[in-house]
């Protein structure tokens, strides 16, 4: 329920502060004094989208805070919970806009996106607008009305979801079908590739070795003549070598019979070379003695290089990535062979789905034809209390061909109606006149309502058009509503203004050339004076005054 709402800087509102009652309260006021603005402020506490043009001329920025209380509307609470928004019991919308078109949206103080200010706003509050009945001449918008009536949007949304996963998987299986002409060819040019990966037999790093293994062999000679010149300068020239040259070095240093740090150090260092000139000498013995120069093995590893680059040339890939593509071809052909089995596997998914659709297309169609009945029986009902005594309103369910599978269950949902005894029931847009379509849509607005779970119920200028007895049926129909839930009505009708629990009276004065709307409560004579003014007349006579106070008392009778 709607516990205050704060308005500042907002279209001609400076500033106001407002605390709203249980039951119906009523909206009242001269035109053009502003008393949608209450309403459009609510609209955008609760996410509806806005420009700059909002922020009073002058101000920085406008600012609404709407602040509801939770005891009676446990799916808000539960919403705020899972988002770990919830503060005690209330919960207070924020809304800031500036004068450059900015706008930010905050639920129990967290910044939070706009979509989600709508979301927990349509669990608090239900807004109907007075252009609302022209909703009712599409066809999409009964279907919705009747599962709101129902109770079964759960159940709707379930049936759609079905629907969809069948008619998705259904695509899917025709387009398998229809292309099974391109998938044995490309199966047998699958199988053909693989082939000649097959017989190539290629091994993981083969490349790389044969390739190391190829550099050799063709450097065979230059390598063997160099390691000989090698060995024959450090051990083999008898001529002089190096271990020789090394070794009368030392003998030298030994003979000598100075004692000097310098000397020990050469020493040492003539010593270690000596011992790693053998030591290079035996490894390049040892690599001599096993080097095999073979130019049969060189031709051999060069015709096998060369079919590896033949197959990457024609895969257009480099040939250390041809197992990767071998790999890959694999995969795609063990994908293209499943496709039958897979094929079967949805042939059996789509059965399951049918007639998982059927059991619960058959529930929801249960439930909206006991739903259409009533409501039906209860709009027929109101229509004749609001002036179409022989108004008849009918909801027809036309079912779907089994094939279909719809989204929106078995069947389509119409409204119709029938104005005169006798004739058949057609469309609302073929039989209703405006002021008819109208009251018929306010018939059905009060008695969906009656079932919402939403607490507070905005109705806004719904009874534009009619005037005397209707008007007062109308007024009854809110207030009857207000016993179960939050009602705020915007009327310019003194029928129904008179009987609200409260009433909020509008009024727009100018100071220094800017305008601004305020809102005050009015009871005892000044709501008297407000009804007798809506009564009309030049002037508000004695007769007016207690016109206005007879009416107030029948209301609270």
């Amino acid at each position: 329920m709607l516990n205050q709402l704060s308005i500042s800087n907002f279209a001609i509102v400076d500033q106001l502060d407002l605390d709203i009652q249980p039951g119906m309260t009523v909206i009242t006021g001269e035109t053009g004094a502003g008393k949608s603005i209450m309403l459009d402020a609510l609209g955008l506490a609760t996410g509806n989208r806005t420009d700059s043009h909002c922020v009073r001329p002058g101000a920085e920025k406008a600012e609404i805070h709407a602040v509801f209380d939770l005891n009676k509307c446990p799916a808000a609470r539960s919403w705020l919970k899972d988002r770990e928004l919830i503060s005690d019991d209330e919960c207070i919308l924020r809304r800031v806009v500036t004068k450059e078109g900015r706008s930010r949206a905050y639920i129990n103080g967290t910044p939070s996106p706009l979509a989600d200010m709508k979301a927990i706003g349509e669990l608090l509050i239900d807004i109907h607008g007075q252009h609302e009945s022209q909703s009712l001449l599409k066809k999409h918008n009964h279907r919705l009305l009747l599962d709101d009536f129902a109770g079964t949007n759960k159940l709707a949304a379930k049936v759609s979801t079905i629907a969809s996963d069948y008619h998705r998987i259904r695509n899917e299986l025709e387009t398998l079908t229809a292309n099974r002409k391109e998938q044995d060819e490309r199966i047998q040019l699958l199988s053909y590739q693989l082939q000649e990966f097959e017989q190539l037999g290629l091994q993981p790093n083969e490349v790389e070795q044969l390739e190391a293994e190829l550099k050799q062999l063709s450097h065979a000679e230059s390598t063997l003549s160099a390691c000989h010149q090698i060995t024959q300068v450090c051990s083999e020239n008898d001529s002089g070598n190096l271990l020789q040259q090394l070794n009368h070095c030392l003998n030298l240093l030994s003979d000598m019979e100075v004692e000097h740090p310098a000397i020990n150090s050469s020493t040492d260092m003539l010593s270690s070379a000596h011992i790693q000139i053998e030591e290079a000498v035996g490894e390049l013995n040892q690599f001599t003695d096993h080097f095999e120069a073979d130019p049969a093995r060189m031709q051999e590893v060069d015709l096998r290089l060369g079919a590896i680059y033949d197959l990457a040339r024609k895969h257009r890939v480099m040939p250390e990535e041809l197992l990767s593509k071998q790999q890959s071809l694999c995969e795609e052909l063990e994908k293209i062979q499943f496709s039958d089995e897979h094929a079967e596997e949805m042939q059996d998914q789509l059965t399951e789905l049918r007639k998982n659709y059927h059991e619960q297309s058959a529930k929801l169609t249960d439930k909206r034809t006991k739903a259409a009945a009533k409501l039906q029986k209860q709009v027929s009902k109101r229509m004749a209390l609001l002036g179409m005594p022989h108004g008849q309103f009918i909801i027809e369910l036309a079912t779907h061909e089994d094939v279909q599978l719809s989204p929106s269950g078995a069947e389509d949902i119409e409204f119709l109606v029938t104005a005169n005894p006798g004739q058949p029931p057609r469309a609302l847009a073929k039989v209703a006149s405006g002021g008819e379509l109208s009251r018929i849509s306010l018939a059905i607005q009060v008695i969906t309502a009656q079932t919402s779970s939403i607490p507070s119920m905005v109705f806004d200028e719904v009874d534009v058009g009619i005037g005397g007895g209707t008007a007062e049926i109308v007024g009854s129909m809110l207030r009857e509503l207000g016993e179960k839930s939050q009602v705020l009505c915007v009327t310019h009708q003194p029928q129904v203004a008179s009987q609200g629990h409260q009433h909020l009276h509008v009024s727009k004065e100018v100071k220094n050339n800017a305008s601004s709307t305020q809102i005050n409560h009015l009871g005892g004579e000044p709501r008297v004076q407000e009804i007798a003014r809506m009564l009309g007349g030049v002037e508000i006579t004695q007769s007016t005054l207690n016109h206005a106070e007879e009416m107030l008392g029948m209301s609270t009778a």
